[in-house]
């Protein structure tokens, strides 16, 4: 039997675990006696048997499952691109896009009116009016928009001129979206706009007033409260025999005079841009 002769300070071959000392070069210890121990050091490392990755696939697909619950993956454009591809549409008054974004059983309230539009006919007809109303140089410029978990998205929104922002036209809109085949379409929309009239304090006496007789008479609060529409029906009763004969004409003529008054404006404006245009332009 031949016998295995070790140099002094080498380390044998079968001590070398070549996974584990990839790119790395062994020579004489410099120590006399730490050959021994690295030689058994050697051996442990090789001959332990290596982790199963079985343990580790396993929590890693679960930790990617557990992911896509939690954030709730979905295909296809989210809430807030389809937002601003609807905004497009309104901007470059392109109706016949602009009906894809809208379900057939559309629920579109706008505060500005007394009851909300229902069904895509309805719907449609409102942004016919309101992109003929815009003309060819006013834009609704998104500021913000943003969504949550679900189908559901906001943003707030002002109107421009020609980029120059138009006073008291700034307002919100909340979208609550569905899935139609392969594409998201607006279900339900609440429209805030800003109002130019700035009340102030008055509007907080206003609803300390309000509140306190809501408070002292319970049942009529409830009342009233609940049914609206019955209200704002007697009301109208009531103004059309007792007040409409006085107030209509002042009305009329209150409207013909901002009507002169707009013209005005818009000719001293445009004769003012004509001007700057012919001499400076």
């Amino acid at each position: 039997m031949a016998a295995t002769v070790n140099f002094y300070g080498q380390l044998p071959q079968q001590a070398i675990c070549p996974k584990g000392v990839t790119g790395l070069t062994f020579g004489f210890s410099p120590f006399k006696g730490s050959s021994q121990s690295m030689q058994n050091k050697m051996k442990m490392t090789c001959l332990r048997k290596p982790a199963s990755n079985k343990s580790f696939s396993k929590r890693w697909v679960n930790l990617v499952v557990s992911a896509a619950d939690d954030f709730d993956l979905k295909l296809g454009p989210s809430p807030s691109d389809m937002i601003k591809q609807f905004y497009t549409c309104i901007n470059e008054k392109n109706l016949k896009e602009l009906d894809g974004y809208i379900s057939d059983d559309c629920i579109f309230e706008d505060c500005s009116f007394l009851q909300p539009m229902q069904g895509k006919k309805e719907v449609m007809h409102f942004f016919e009016q309101l992109t003929a109303g815009m003309g060819q140089n006013v834009k609704i410029i998104l500021e913000h928009v943003c969504e949550d978990d679900g189908f559901t998205a906001g943003v707030n929104w002002h109107l421009e001129w020609k980029t120059i922002q138009i006073p008291f036209t700034k307002g919100c809109s909340f979208y609550e979206c569905s899935q139609k085949e392969d594409r998201l379409v607006i279900k339900k929309a609440l429209v805030v706009t800003e109002s130019p009239i700035k009340p102030g304090g008055i509007v907080l006496t206003l609803l300390r007033n309000v509140t306190a007789i809501f408070d002292d008479f319970p049942k009529a609060a409830e009342w009233l409260l609940k049914s609206p529409h019955v209200i704002t029906r007697f009301c109208l009763k009531i103004y059309s025999r007792l007040l409409a004969p006085f107030v209509n004409p002042l009305l009329a003529g209150y409207i013909r005079a901002w009507n002169l008054i707009a013209r005005l404006f818009a000719f001293a404006l445009n004769t003012i841009l004509h001007f700057l245009k012919k001499n400076f332009g």
